[in-house]
Protein backbone atom coordinates (compact mmCIF):
# COMPACT_ATOMS: atom_id res chain seq x y z
CA UNK A 1 0.00 0.00 0.00
CA UNK A 2 1.10 3.58 -0.55
CA UNK A 3 0.49 6.58 1.68
CA UNK A 4 -2.45 7.98 -0.30
CA UNK A 5 -4.19 4.61 -0.27
CA UNK A 6 -3.58 4.36 3.46
CA UNK A 7 -5.01 7.84 4.08
CA UNK A 8 -8.05 7.04 1.96
CA UNK A 9 -8.54 3.88 4.04
CA UNK A 10 -8.45 5.66 7.41
CA UNK A 11 -11.37 7.48 8.99
CA UNK A 12 -12.30 8.65 12.47
CA UNK A 13 -13.47 5.27 13.72
CA UNK A 14 -16.56 5.51 15.92
CA UNK A 15 -16.67 1.95 17.27
CA UNK A 16 -13.82 -0.47 17.94
CA UNK A 17 -13.62 -4.17 18.71
CA UNK A 18 -11.24 -4.09 21.68
CA UNK A 19 -8.71 -6.25 19.81
CA UNK A 20 -5.16 -5.56 20.97
CA UNK A 21 -2.69 -3.97 18.62
CA UNK A 22 0.44 -6.12 18.05
CA UNK A 23 3.33 -4.62 20.00
CA UNK A 24 5.46 -4.07 16.90
CA UNK A 25 2.71 -1.99 15.27
CA UNK A 26 2.21 0.06 18.43
CA UNK A 27 5.96 0.61 18.71
CA UNK A 28 6.07 1.85 15.10
CA UNK A 29 3.25 4.34 15.68
CA UNK A 30 4.80 5.63 18.91
CA UNK A 31 8.23 5.99 17.32
CA UNK A 32 6.72 7.90 14.38
CA UNK A 33 5.12 10.26 16.87
CA UNK A 34 8.44 10.69 18.69
CA UNK A 35 10.14 11.51 15.38
CA UNK A 36 7.46 13.98 14.33
CA UNK A 37 8.32 17.49 13.22
CA UNK A 38 8.47 20.10 15.97
CA UNK A 39 9.44 23.77 15.87
CA UNK A 40 13.17 24.00 16.67
CA UNK A 41 12.98 20.30 17.57
CA UNK A 42 11.91 21.36 21.06
CA UNK A 43 8.93 18.98 21.50
CA UNK A 44 7.21 20.88 24.36
CA UNK A 45 4.72 18.11 25.12
CA UNK A 46 4.49 14.51 26.29
CA UNK A 47 2.41 11.57 25.12
CA UNK A 48 0.71 9.50 27.82
CA UNK A 49 0.06 5.89 26.76
CA UNK A 50 -2.90 4.21 28.49
CA UNK A 51 -3.57 0.51 27.95
CA UNK A 52 -5.34 -0.52 31.17
CA UNK A 53 -9.07 -0.94 30.47
CA UNK A 54 -10.26 0.19 33.88
CA UNK A 55 -8.20 3.35 33.63
CA UNK A 56 -9.59 4.00 30.16
CA UNK A 57 -13.11 3.59 31.50
CA UNK A 58 -12.33 6.28 34.06
CA UNK A 59 -11.08 8.50 31.25
CA UNK A 60 -14.17 7.71 29.17
CA UNK A 61 -16.34 9.32 31.85
CA UNK A 62 -14.36 12.54 31.32
CA UNK A 63 -14.64 12.23 27.53
CA UNK A 64 -18.40 12.42 26.93
CA UNK A 65 -18.57 8.62 27.28
CA UNK A 66 -17.24 8.17 23.76
CA UNK A 67 -17.11 4.39 23.20
CA UNK A 68 -13.75 4.40 21.42
CA UNK A 69 -11.94 5.27 24.65
CA UNK A 70 -12.92 1.94 26.23
CA UNK A 71 -13.15 -0.11 23.03
CA UNK A 72 -9.68 0.84 21.79
CA UNK A 73 -6.53 -1.18 22.32
CA UNK A 74 -4.61 1.85 23.57
CA UNK A 75 -5.40 5.48 24.26
CA UNK A 76 -2.81 8.19 23.69
CA UNK A 77 -3.10 11.51 25.50
CA UNK A 78 -1.20 14.41 23.96
CA UNK A 79 -0.30 16.74 26.82
CA UNK A 80 1.42 20.08 26.28
CA UNK A 81 3.86 21.56 28.78
CA UNK A 82 1.99 23.98 31.00
CA UNK A 83 4.99 26.29 31.41
CA UNK A 84 8.16 26.80 29.38
CA UNK A 85 11.37 27.50 31.31
CA UNK A 86 15.11 28.07 30.73
CA UNK A 87 15.75 24.77 32.53
CA UNK A 88 13.83 22.91 29.81
CA UNK A 89 15.84 24.70 27.15
CA UNK A 90 19.09 23.82 28.92
CA UNK A 91 18.07 20.15 29.14
CA UNK A 92 17.35 20.20 25.40
CA UNK A 93 20.75 21.74 24.64
CA UNK A 94 22.55 19.18 26.79
CA UNK A 95 20.72 16.33 25.06
CA UNK A 96 21.47 17.75 21.61
CA UNK A 97 25.13 18.22 22.47
CA UNK A 98 25.36 14.61 23.62
CA UNK A 99 23.53 13.21 20.61
CA UNK A 100 25.54 15.23 18.07
CA UNK A 101 28.86 14.99 19.86
CA UNK A 102 29.42 18.73 20.13
CA UNK A 103 30.37 21.01 23.00
CA UNK A 104 27.32 22.50 24.76
CA UNK A 105 28.74 26.02 24.48
CA UNK A 106 28.50 25.80 20.68
CA UNK A 107 24.71 25.77 21.09
CA UNK A 108 24.55 28.93 23.19
CA UNK A 109 23.15 31.01 20.35
CA UNK A 110 20.44 28.46 19.61
CA UNK A 111 19.53 28.32 23.31
CA UNK A 112 19.29 32.10 23.45
CA UNK A 113 16.96 32.21 20.46
CA UNK A 114 14.56 29.76 22.11
CA UNK A 115 14.70 31.54 25.46
CA UNK A 116 14.12 34.91 23.80
CA UNK A 117 11.08 33.51 22.04
CA UNK A 118 9.69 32.15 25.32
CA UNK A 119 10.11 35.42 27.25
CA UNK A 120 8.57 37.42 24.40
CA UNK A 121 5.22 35.69 24.91
CA UNK A 122 2.78 35.29 27.76
CA UNK A 123 2.56 31.93 29.56
CA UNK A 124 -0.75 31.24 27.83
CA UNK A 125 0.72 32.05 24.42
CA UNK A 126 3.56 29.65 25.17
CA UNK A 127 1.08 26.95 26.16
CA UNK A 128 -0.92 27.45 22.97
CA UNK A 129 2.28 27.18 20.95
CA UNK A 130 3.16 23.97 22.79
CA UNK A 131 -0.32 22.60 22.10
CA UNK A 132 0.11 23.28 18.38
CA UNK A 133 3.36 21.34 18.44
CA UNK A 134 1.49 18.43 20.01
CA UNK A 135 -1.08 18.56 17.22
CA UNK A 136 1.67 18.17 14.63
CA UNK A 137 2.63 14.94 16.38
CA UNK A 138 -1.02 13.90 16.51
CA UNK A 139 -1.20 14.19 12.72
CA UNK A 140 1.96 12.13 12.35
CA UNK A 141 0.42 9.48 14.60
CA UNK A 142 -2.71 9.34 12.44
CA UNK A 143 -0.67 8.81 9.29
CA UNK A 144 1.57 6.22 10.95
CA UNK A 145 -1.44 4.29 12.22
CA UNK A 146 -2.92 4.25 8.73
CA UNK A 147 0.27 2.78 7.25
CA UNK A 148 0.08 0.04 9.89
CA UNK A 149 -3.62 -0.53 9.12
CA UNK A 150 -4.50 0.40 12.68
CA UNK A 151 -7.61 2.48 13.18
CA UNK A 152 -7.18 5.78 14.97
CA UNK A 153 -9.67 8.31 16.30
CA UNK A 154 -8.50 11.82 17.26
CA UNK A 155 -10.68 13.39 19.94
CA UNK A 156 -11.07 16.81 21.49
CA UNK A 157 -14.42 16.00 23.09
CA UNK A 158 -13.25 15.66 26.68
CA UNK A 159 -12.89 17.75 29.82
CA UNK A 160 -9.17 18.62 29.97
CA UNK A 161 -9.23 19.93 33.54
CA UNK A 162 -11.05 16.83 34.79
CA UNK A 163 -8.73 14.50 32.89
CA UNK A 164 -5.65 16.32 34.15
CA UNK A 165 -6.91 15.94 37.71
CA UNK A 166 -7.71 12.26 37.22
CA UNK A 167 -4.23 11.45 35.93
CA UNK A 168 -2.28 13.96 38.04
CA UNK A 169 -0.99 15.72 34.94
CA UNK A 170 -0.91 19.16 36.52
CA UNK A 171 1.63 17.95 39.06
CA UNK A 172 3.77 16.81 36.13
CA UNK A 173 3.56 20.24 34.49
CA UNK A 174 1.25 18.97 31.73
CA UNK A 175 -2.15 19.92 30.30
CA UNK A 176 -4.02 17.50 28.05
CA UNK A 177 -4.95 18.84 24.62
CA UNK A 178 -6.01 15.86 22.49
CA UNK A 179 -6.73 12.14 22.64
CA UNK A 180 -5.96 9.43 20.09
CA UNK A 181 -7.70 6.07 20.36
CA UNK A 182 -5.89 3.22 18.59
CA UNK A 183 -7.53 -0.07 17.74
CA UNK A 184 -9.59 -1.86 15.12
CA UNK A 185 -12.91 -0.83 13.61
CA UNK A 186 -16.08 -2.72 14.47
CA UNK A 187 -17.81 -2.74 11.10
CA UNK A 188 -20.97 -4.28 12.54
CA UNK A 189 -21.48 -1.36 14.94
CA UNK A 190 -19.88 1.55 13.09
CA UNK A 191 -22.22 3.03 10.50
CA UNK A 192 -19.31 4.93 8.91
CA UNK A 193 -17.03 1.92 8.49
CA UNK A 194 -17.84 1.50 4.80
CA UNK A 195 -18.89 5.05 3.97
CA UNK A 196 -17.09 6.83 1.15
CA UNK A 197 -14.44 9.26 2.36
CA UNK A 198 -15.49 12.84 1.75
CA UNK A 199 -13.02 15.70 1.47
CA UNK A 200 -13.15 19.02 -0.38
CA UNK A 201 -11.98 18.77 -4.00
CA UNK A 202 -8.42 19.87 -4.74
CA UNK A 203 -9.72 22.67 -6.96
CA UNK A 204 -11.50 24.19 -3.97
CA UNK A 205 -8.97 23.26 -1.31
CA UNK A 206 -5.68 24.57 -2.69
CA UNK A 207 -5.13 28.27 -3.28
CA UNK A 208 -2.51 29.50 -5.72
CA UNK A 209 -1.07 32.97 -5.26
CA UNK A 210 0.95 34.88 -7.84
Amino acid sequence: MNLLQDLNWRYATKRMTGQRIPQEKLDTILEAIRLSASSMGFQPYNVVVVEDLERRKEIQAKAANQPQVAEASHLLIFAAWDTLTPAQVEAYMQHMAQERGVAPETLAGFASSINNLIVSRTPEENFQWSARQAYIALGTGLAAAATERVDATPMEGFNPAALDELLGLKEKGLRSVALLALGYRDEAKDALANAKKVRRPASDFFVTVA
